[in-house]
């Protein structure tokens, strides 16, 4: 009994071991990679346009090529209820898929007046709070 106990012992001993080697030699790509390079030429593949409305709230949704740069990223919109004064901003979350040419971004944005119409312009910004080299034109959405 005393064979088996010293035996059993010995066994968890190398296993403990080994799981220490394995778990320091594990490859770097099974952890957080480090950024990409930015795409210096970011441009719309499909334009914003609206995805969703309801009386105070809509997504907005466009198709960028990959911006690029940290995995994380957010959808920005910026809008207002008149033309050139688009004071407020909203933005959602997003990760970057580093394996596909272009992005699917979307934004929602929250406590809108119902039967209003609203103009924006969208954009891309890294985690960073970098603006990517992207803005669309100026367009408008109304509310239901």
């Amino acid at each position: 009994m005393t064979r088996f106990l010293h035996l059993f012992a010995i066994a968890i001993a190398v296993n403990s071991v080994l799981s220490t080697a394995v778990a320091q030699s594990t490859p770097y790509h099974a952890k957080e990679l480090p950024p990409a390079g930015r795409n210096a030429s970011v441009r719309l593949i499909n334009p914003p346009e609206v995805e969703i409305a309801r009386p105070t709230w809509v997504i907005l949704r466009w198709t960028s090529s990959n911006p690029g740069g940290a995995d994380e990223h957010f959808a920005v919109a910026h809008y207002g209820t008149e033309r050139k004064q688009l004071d407020q901003v909203a933005k959602s979350h997003i990760r970057l898929n580093r394996e596909h040419p272009t992005t699917v971004f979307r934004v929602r944005i929250v406590g809108l007046k119902p039967n209003t119409t609203y103009y924006y312009t969208v954009a891309s910004m890294g985690g960073d709070g970098a603006l990517d080299d992207l803005k669309s034109p100026e367009l408008k959405f109304t509310t239901q």
